[in-house]
């Protein structure tokens, strides 16, 4: 339990900065899942147009510390490459 000023201020910190980083987290989710949809489904233009849409979330991620750049660059390569592979 926080005891002085400052870790109490620490505390409320971040409570508030866990709960933007999760609604991040889900929105970035959200998007992947709409590329995998697309993928699954075989329509490869909405899979390219899910995955234009999903690629700037990811990189927002990454400025804002939610992912680390090498996890967002391996996804959106894996991502992409299967876009590109779709006939």
């Amino acid at each position: 339990m926080a005891n002085t000023p400052q870790a109490k201020k620490r505390a409320r910190q971040n409570e508030a900065r866990f709960a933007i980083n999760k609604m991040r987290r889900s929105r970035i989710r959200t998007e992947l899942r709409k590329v995998e949809e697309a993928i699954a489904s075989g329509d490869k233009t909405a899979a390219a147009a899910a995955l234009k849409i999903a690629q700037p979330e990811l990189m927002r991620g990454v400025t804002k510390g939610v992912f680390h750049k090498n996890t967002v660059a391996r996804k959106m390569s894996r991502l992409s490459s299967r876009v590109k592979a779709l006939a």
